[in-house]
């Protein structure tokens, strides 16, 4: 499906389902250097069951057009921007790495318009290694390897047997780079996780009840990372819930079902 957001056609993954506003809806946000296919189990299996489903590739990426963002806060305001346009009133966010900083910040800013905020591999501060931002500028295909060797836990390592995640997260990462011949998407989503600086703000101003799906092995996202933005929340008088399943930093393909069943359970709280 393609929407028209500020000027800009937006492709978003309805699930094989049309879209019907009508409907309870869940926005799926990738993280840097992916697109809507993360999310491929979990949005059609919401698709299929009673959910109105995006999940978008965002600007500039893949099968959408415009500028890709350049920081969380600008992200924050496509995420309203799309919603305006496809006249929902209100949608339940569900964002993965840069991907839960855009859906946090959207959150807190548009406050009630959002029923539900899922954080999955979050952290904040969501710092990058000065070596990996250089890489990621001057030698992204370097910077490519390195991403998805600390993404995967050791259940999925770079030489394993069976479906072959990090070969798959290394295509993907080459495919979404190529996509956008004007900007480093690599550097620019990764400078946009470094500078953002509005988490714990932004979590005093959510509205909704909020899950943090964390990966027990992660290590771009260690579930410690996530420790300040927990105790924002509660100590806001959030509703607040912790889930950390066995996996590293890609919880959709590494433990596609328990990322599935978690997102299921919750919006249907």
């Amino acid at each position: 499906m393609q929407i028209n957001v500020q000027g800009a056609d937006i492709y978003a993954y309805t699930g094989g389902k049309a879209f019907d506003a009508a409907k309870p809806t869940a926005i799926f946000i990738h993280g840097v250097l992916c697109d809507h296919s993360v999310w491929a189990l979990q949005s059609r299996y919401m698709a299929n069951h009673g959910w109105n489903v995006l999940a978008i590739d965002l600007p500039g990426h893949c099968k959408s057009g415009g500028q890709a963002p350049e920081s969380v806060e600008e992200a924050a305001g496509f995420i309203g921007a799309l919603m305006d346009a496809a006249n929902l009133q209100q949608a339940a966010l569900i964002g993965h790495s840069w991907g839960s900083l855009i859906a946090m910040e959207t959150a807190a800013r548009l406050n009630n318009r959002i029923s539900h905020l899922l954080l999955v591999g979050t952290a904040f501060p969501m710092k990058v290694s000065p070596a990996l931002l250089e890489s990621a500028l001057n030698t992204p295909e370097k910077a490519i390897q390195m991403v998805n060797t600390f993404s995967r836990a050791t259940l999925a390592p770079p030489n394993g047997a069976g479906s072959w995640v990090f070969g798959a997260g290394v295509a993907l990462g080459r495919r979404v780079l190529a996509s956008n011949a004007h900007t480093n998407l690599l550097h620019a989503g990764f400078k946009a996780c470094d500078s953002y600086a509005g988490g714990e703000a932004a979590m005093t101003q959510v509205s909704c009840p909020l899950l943090f799906l964390l990966g027990e092995q992660d290590q771009m996202t260690p579930p410690k990372a996530a420790k300040g933005l927990i105790e924002a929340a509660k100590g806001a008088g959030k509703t607040v819930s912790v889930q950390i399943i066995p996996n590293g930093h890609n919880q959709m393909t590494e433990s596609p079902d328990a990322t599935l069943f978690a997102i299921r359970d919750f919006l249907a709280a």
